[in-house]
């Protein structure tokens, strides 16, 4: 099967629109969609439990703005407010890994 020359695959899109990884748009891109994925892992976390945003912002003290704005971007989220929201006021825990 011959494949169309005009058909471009994502890494090839991302490529030519943010340039090539070890870029600065490419990086800032990539940090902004793991700070994206963050986000629903927290909402579908959080849905699991069935909590709204109100009730889990009250387990730690947060309004239910913040909450939103959290799970809609990650990206800002401290550390620290991280491990509140999992362990604290979800039940869970964090485990983070770093590549090389």
């Amino acid at each position: 099967m011959m494949k169309n020359p005009n058909i471009k695959s994502w890494k090839q899109i991302k490529d030519d629109v943010y340039g090539k990884k070890g870029s600065v748009r490419r990086d800032d891109l990539e940090r902004d969609v793991e700070g994206f994925k963050i986000g629903l892992l927290l909402r579908e976390a959080r849905e699991q439990r069935d909590l709204t945003q109100q009730q889990l912002g009250e387990l730690i003290d947060k309004k239910r703005t913040y909450i939103s704005r959290v799970e809609n971007d990650g990206s800002n989220l401290t550390l620290k407010t991280l491990f509140e929201i999992v362990e604290k006021g979800l039940g869970g825990k964090v485990i983070i890994s770093i590549e090389m």
